[in-house]
């Protein structure tokens, strides 16, 4: 009943399925240990945003020379410092939404008594605005501003294959950038920047309606799960119906066989009746 599937076409069938539901349970798998990662980082930055408010020297004591593990261990810390906005040198990061409506982000240097600067992020402003301008009505306050906010490390260009987000530049002067590129904004600035920028959360003197701070970042544990699920349920299904659809193909042969038979035998009946006649 079952001897079609030892043809050629139906083994590479057999191996084709295998294929597909062992990658399929290996996505699921790989989804529950994104979603472990997800864990494991939501559990570090609820840690790091409960630590008391420092000053970013304390946590980054060596400035613009800060290292990378420097920067780590510090991101989402809650921080203060104080300086004076440099607002000739502030630009807008494009494609910046707050609740659901476009908009942009505005980045501010903050220059410290050092002489070195920190890149502030002031919050969002809505797309009516443009990168030439006006900016009256989301200006700094001038003189010495107090600043408390959380540590982000800077940003950089992620591709995802041949899916690549935009590029800014690498000359000129530019008022929007694609992203808080600390490195690509010192290009531009008179002062050294720390290689970090800070999400303003609070300012003294406070700010106006605009920009709009920044919220805290969404702890959310995203569509993992679901994801997983729904590969090892493909998978599943994929193991019940595959010997389902085999064993119809094998009834259909069954009957098509039981046919051609009928047929043998109706004619040798006719053959043997013309016989004894």
């Amino acid at each position: 009943m079952y001897w079609f599937l030892l043809k050629p076409r139906w083994i590479l069938s057999h191996i084709f399925i295998i294929v597909v539901v062992v990658t399929m349970v290996n996505l699921g798998f790989w989804q529950l240990v994104r979603l472990d990662e997800r864990k494991t980082q939501n559990a570090e930055v609820t840690v790091a945003m409960r630590e008391p408010e420092v000053p970013i020297t304390s946590l980054l004591s060596d400035g613009t020379a800060s290292t990378p593990d420097q920067i780590d261990a510090a991101t989402y810390r809650a921080v203060f410092l104080s300086g004076t906005y440099r607002v000739d040198e502030q630009v807008l990061i494009n494609n910046r939404t707050n609740d659901g409506a476009p908009g942009f982000w505005v980045v501010t240097p903050l220059v410290l008594s050092d002489g070195t600067a920190v890149a502030i992020n002031r919050g969002w402003i809505p797309f009516t605005y443009t990168a030439d301008g006006p900016w009256g009505d989301f200006a700094p306050p001038e003189g010495t501003v107090s600043v408390r906010g959380l540590i982000r490390p800077s940003q950089v260009r992620e591709t995802d294959g041949l899916v690549a987000s935009p590029k800014d530049a690498a000359t000129g002067t530019l008022r929007a950038l694609a992203r808080v590129d600390v490195g690509r904004l010192s290009q531009q600035s008179a002062e050294q920047l720390w290689p970090v920028y800070i999400n303003l959360d609070a300012q003294d003197p406070p700010f106006g309606v605009l920009p709009v701070p920044t919220p805290p970042p969404e702890l959310s544990e995203g569509t993992h799960l679901g994801y997983a699920l729904q590969w090892f349920a493909f998978s599943l299904l994929t193991i019940i119906v595959y010997p389902l659809l085999l064993r119809r193909h094998a009834r259909r042969l069954m009957e098509g066989t039981a046919e051609e038979i009928g047929d043998v035998v109706e004619v040798v009946e006719v053959e043997a009746t013309e016989i004894n006649v």
